[in-house]
């Protein structure tokens, strides 16, 4: 019969015990927290920094633009909504 012995901590090579698994594990899973709430911040403090780059558009330029993009939106419909009868209109003088 084969005589199992538990590993001893403080001989070299001896595989870790359960508890200091744990603790490994514990410790490993505390540092990649630290890394990523220290990665985290560090985005949102150039957030920050870039976020005061920023130039906004007057009141004004933001009205007469979205006033332009509406304009532009409402007679590129129209000149569809034309197209497409007036090809519905030849392709049923065909279909007849």
């Amino acid at each position: 019969m084969v005589e199992r012995r538990s590993p001893k901590p403080d001989v070299e090579g001896s595989s870790p015990s359960g508890r200091d698994l744990k603790i490994l594990k514990v410790t490993k899973m505390n540092d990649n927290f630290q890394i990523l709430k220290g990665s985290i911040l560090n985005f949102l403090k150039g957030v920050k920094i870039e976020w005061g780059k920023i130039t906004w558009p007057e009141k004004h330029q933001v009205i007469v633009e979205t006033i332009f993009v509406v304009s532009i939106v409402t007679i590129f419909t129209v000149f569809i909504f034309i197209v497409d009868k007036g090809l519905e209109g030849i392709i049923s003088l065909f279909t007849k």
